[in-house]
């Protein structure tokens, strides 16, 4: 509820100092002879035209709580994301000329104080919010995932939290929460057989303070699920999913749709990529690789091939970072991350959704489900094509890599929805402008 309220508070600034960046620019643009009726005129285009900002916003985090502290990381994705506004009604205006209005310099002049005043807000928006209008939280139990929960409280005050103690087990519970004003208590440690803990938390009650266990806090606050804490129980009652089956309808529905519609428009990209990967070393324009699905059937993931013939001689490997097997026009591919393309071929096909767990590699499956617990179920829903761990965290090559993003997918698993879909496309978008 705090998140949800905080980011409502900061899609209204932006909204209401969008409007007053429009009064601005139609004030100074036309100076001496502005009329309200010039900014009428204005008011509809330009009001079509944030909406299609205010999209580019989501799509490059701009109202993800856990990344607006004003720093380079996301002063870099704001500028990158104002350039890509400013390409948007450069084309909006003069490519698609549907209004009388034609801004040329006002259009500059809008972006300027429009991302003076984005700038402005954000600073303020995190000073306030990480200041003033926290709940005091406490921790019952101490343990390695208490410990990091605490850090991310300490390093993002915006998200609404402010830790205060852990709660002393050999003192009274009651006074403790009533002397520290806890408004939230933070459960790290079970309470199964503790009856005595139990009552005494219960006698808690009348103080009004919210209870959750250290996985529901990870998820409202960090959007991912602690696999070393949650036990089978955790998944008997979170995952439901017999009432997902017209949810999956849909999304087949819609998968089908959209990977009939991005082959349709990118089939000219297809072309002149598999002649560049012809040209330079004459070898296969795809490249097939066996990988893992739903209900653990394999399949062949489709790709251009971005890497050199017999580049891994028959033995699985992990990508590294400038790896020095993949191609030239491999690496570029790579970067705009279009070597994927042919994966639409996979989801008509039903391997694969768009959106979903990234299917891992049979010999990589094998070594994970010993290392990571509960790893054997990403596999009761189909992979995607793109995923929430893709756009909450780094590519994976190790182990410890792919324990953090399978938390990030059990909470797509837990959480799936139309919706939530809708986001992690949008957001997929971002990675156009990333490095990997």
């Amino acid at each position: 509820m705090i998140r949800k309220l905080r980011q409502t508070a900061l899609i209204a600034g932006d909204i209401i100092l969008a409007y007053l960046a429009l009064l601005l620019t139609c004030y100074f643009g036309f100076w001496e002879n502005f009329k309200w009726e010039i900014f009428q005129e204005h008011f509809l285009p330009f009001s079509l035209l944030y909406l299609c900002w205010f999209v580019l916003f989501y799509i490059f985090g701009l109202y993800d709580l856990n990344l607006i502290r004003p720093k380079l990381e996301f002063l870099a994705r704001a500028g990158q994301c104002f350039l890509v506004c400013f390409l948007i009604g450069i084309s909006f205006f003069y490519l698609i000329p549907l209004f009388e209005i034609s801004p040329k310099t006002n259009l500059v002049i809008n972006i300027l104080i429009f991302g003076g005043l984005f700038l402005i807000w954000r600073r303020l928006f995190y000073q306030l919010f990480s200041s003033f209008y926290l709940q005091n939280v406490a921790f019952l139990g101490k343990n390695s995932l208490a410990e990091k929960l605490i850090k991310e409280i300490k390093a993002q005050p915006q998200l609404g939290y402010r830790f205060v103690k852990f709660l002393n087990l050999k003192n009274n519970i009651f006074s403790q929460i009533k002397r520290g004003k806890i408004e939230t208590l933070i459960l790290a440690q079970n309470l199964e057989g503790s009856s005595k803990l139990i009552r005494g938390l219960y006698k808690c009650l009348p103080l009004r303070i919210n209870f959750m266990d250290l996985a529901r806090a990870y998820e409202i606050l960090l959007h991912k699920i602690p696999i070393d804490f949650v036990s089978q129980t955790w998944f008997l009652e979170n995952l439901s999913e017999g009432e997902k089956k017209i949810y999956d309808k849909l999304k087949r529905f819609v998968d089908i749709i959209l990977a009939s519609l991005i082959i349709i428009i990118t089939s000219p990209l297809w072309l002149i990529f598999a002649v560049l990967i012809k040209l330079e070393d004459k070898g296969p324009v795809f490249y097939r690789q066996k990988r893992v699905g739903k209900d653990r059937n394999e399949f062949w993931l489709t790709k251009f091939r971005s890497m050199k013939i017999d580049a891994e001689n028959g033995k699985a490997k992990w990508a590294e970072k400038d790896d020095p097997r993949i191609t030239k026009i491999g690496r570029f591919l790579r970067k705009i991350h279009l070597d994927e393309l042919p994966q639409m071929l996979n989801i008509l096909k039903g391997d694969i959704s768009l959106v979903g767990p990234r299917p891992e590699r049979p010999e990589f499956v094998k070594k994970l489900e010993k290392e990571i617990p509960h790893y054997h179920l990403r596999h009761i829903i189909r992979p995607g094509f793109t995923g929430w761990a893709q756009i909450k965290f780094r590519y994976g090559r190790t182990v410890e890599d792919s324990h953090e993003k399978f938390q990030y997918d059990l909470y797509y698993i837990k959480n799936r929805s139309l919706f939530l879909d809708l986001g992690i496309l949008l957001k997929t978008f971002q990675l156009f402008f990333s490095k990997e």
